[in-house]
Formats: C-alpha cells, structure tokens, sequence
C-alpha cells in the first residue's frame, strides 16, 4: 500500500510527523478517509477522534477538539487546537483518555458531536 505524509500540528509544536497508509477524520460534515493520492482539500475539522493507520500496522487514535486539515496527494497537514494521543502504556492510556474526554467536552461543537466523539473514547477504554 502507498504511503502519504501525515503531520499534526498544535498551537505547541508538531505532536506527528510520519509516514502513514490512512488516516480518518472527524470532518464538520461527518469522518472521512484520506489514503495517498486523495484529491487535494481543504476543509474544518470538528471534535472527536482520528485514526491512523501507521506503516507498521499500528492503530493510532488521537482525540482532538476541532481545526483544519490541508489534504494533497503526498501530504496531510492536520491543524488542531487541542489533542491527546490515545496510546501509550496502561498508565499512560488512562490518564490520556480522561484527558481526551476534558479536551472533547471543551470543544466548541454541537453537543451530539461531542457525544458521538466521547463515546469513541469511550470505546477505547474497554479495548
């Protein structure tokens, strides 16, 4: 499979910048897939929960409370005002979920937005 350039920026530097098969967005007019080669977009990011599919074949969930995303063929450059990685060791992933879930209640979403997002988290944690 064809790989694309995935980088996550927050307002406190670069949190990714690899690599990646696929990512799934929580896009401010429902979750969309980008694989390499997607056409070229520009689009708002609502609240919730991107996975990415690594090139090790790791799945990677990210909760974020809205921005933008740049798609182009060999590229994807997510811009985000907040987000919280959901993976890690046990100790880690616990304080990340409710972390996750202090970020996405904060977001400037619809409240069925934030639900729908919340209950991904929610998800996670009984994996």
């Amino acid at each position: 499979m064809e790989l694309m350039k995935l980088e996550i920026v927050t307002p406190d530097g670069v949190i990714f910048d690899d690599e990646v098969k696929q990512v799934t967005l929580p896009g401010s007019e429902g979750e969309f897939g980008v694989l390499a080669g997607h056409a070229s977009v520009i689009t708002i990011l609502d609240a919730g929960v991107m996975v990415i599919d690594s090139k090790e074949n790791k799945e990677i969930q990210v909760a974020i409370n809205g921005g933008y995303v740049k798609v182009e063929e060999e590229k994807t450059l997510c811009m985000v005002d907040g987000a919280i990685a959901l993976s890690g060791d046990d100790s880690n992933l616990a304080k990340a979920l409710d972390d996750a879930k202090k970020l996405l209640e904060k977001a400037q979403s619809s409240s069925t937005t934030i639900a729908s997002a919340i209950s991904k988290v929610e998800q996670i944690n009984k994996r």
